[in-house]
């Protein structure tokens, strides 16, 4: 079977991940990366050896590569030429712009949670709606913090059915090596109903959501802490059963050590795993109790990595290469090595 070609423009935090997972799926091939800038993660590609095509996503920094010795196999726009799907990666309100081409060349896209839901299609998530992705042009996946709270929202909702839910969401403030936040030691709450809430009920209309969101100092994960009310009552053993069968959630006790969110990374570090990454969601079991005729729990987000999972979904959508959002999620599961603690 012809594999689907598949470039990425945009190299940073998410780009990079979405490059790796898509190598790793044994029936798409990676045609390249594309980057404006010879920033830190295109300097690690090239000390690496290249392993990736690297595609100029505009010239003004052309010179600065050239000077650094960095090989460049053209532009993005040869990139896109060369593809039938991006991901676009890029700042938020690049990708727009970056949308021209694409149509311009009739390539599929995938956006990631910084643009706007207006810029594609469909509002995308691989478990909850998958199927309204199927032959769209474009994509847009949500944000890390939304989609670890659908996958686990959709989980009991599958199961039981779900009527409304209430989220607090512990946002850590910037990606771990940024500074453009500042240094700080303070908490800062938005106005709610937070955006991960709202676009939830974009995806999953039939559930009443509303939530708070607090900004931490911390910049490995985010902490959720979710009560969803069922159409019926959920017992906590409901939900433990229901959680542990999900092949994206992982539920994880403090008695073991994880004790929080900088367990969690450490222990992906110290696993091995590429820059410290976790596909999965967690979910603590100590966390999980019965509140009246509602369920209680809390979700640690990996902010870094949590997407790349739901946009390879995208892409078999896109594509129509698997019909199902189980079909789908199942082969990427697969190819992503998910869940790789029950192996």
């Amino acid at each position: 079977m012809k594999k689907i070609r598949v470039g990425v423009a945009g190299y940073g935090v998410i780009g990079q991940r979405l490059a790796d997972g898509v190598k790793c799926q044994k029936d798409m091939e990676l045609v390249g990366v594309a980057d404006v800038a010879p920033t830190l993660a295109v300097q690690a590609l090239f000390e690496k050896g290249m392993p990736y095509d690297l595609y100029l996503a505009a010239d003004f920094k052309k010179d600065e590569f050239i000077a650094r010795g960095i090989p460049v196999s053209g532009t993005l726009e040869d990139l896109v030429k060369k593809c039938d799907v991006i991901l676009d990666s890029t700042p938020g309100g690049v990708g727009l712009k970056n949308k021209e081409i694409y149509q311009k060349y009739g390539v599929k896209a995938i956006f990631q949670g910084g643009e706007k839901n207006e810029i594609a299609d469909v509002f995308f998530h691989g478990y909850a709606n998958y199927e309204k992705g199927l032959g769209a042009d474009f994509l847009k996946l949500t944000s890390c913090n939304t989609t670890g709270l659908i996958r686990a929202v959709d989980c009991l909702d599958r199961e039981f059915g779900i009527d409304r839910v209430a989220i607090t969401i512990i946002r850590r403030v910037a990606d771990p090596g940024d500074y453009h936040r500042g240094l700080t030691n303070a908490l800062q709450i938005d106005k709610a109903p937070s955006h991960q809430a709202l676009d939830l009920m974009t995806i999953m209309p039939h559930i009443e959501a509303t939530g708070i969101l607090v900004h931490t100092p911390v910049t490995h994960g985010h902490i959720i802490t979710v009560v969803a009310t069922g159409k019926k009552k959920i017992t906590k053993e409901q939900a433990l059963s229901a959680f542990s069968k999900h092949p994206r959630i992982r539920m994880v006790k403090i008695s073991d050590g994880f004790l929080g969110n900088a367990s969690l990374f450490r222990y992906a570090r110290d696993l091995g795993n590429p820059r410290g990454d976790m596909y999965e969601i967690a979910i603590w079991e100590d966390s999980v109790v019965e509140t009246g005729d509602s369920i209680m729990f809390a979700i640690n987000i990996p902010q870094e990595a949590v997407v790349i999972p739901e946009t390879m979904d995208g892409i078999r959508a896109v594509m129509q290469t698997e019909k199902t959002s189980k079909e789908a999620t199942d082969k990427t599961n697969g190819y992503l090595n998910i869940p790789s603690w029950k192996k």
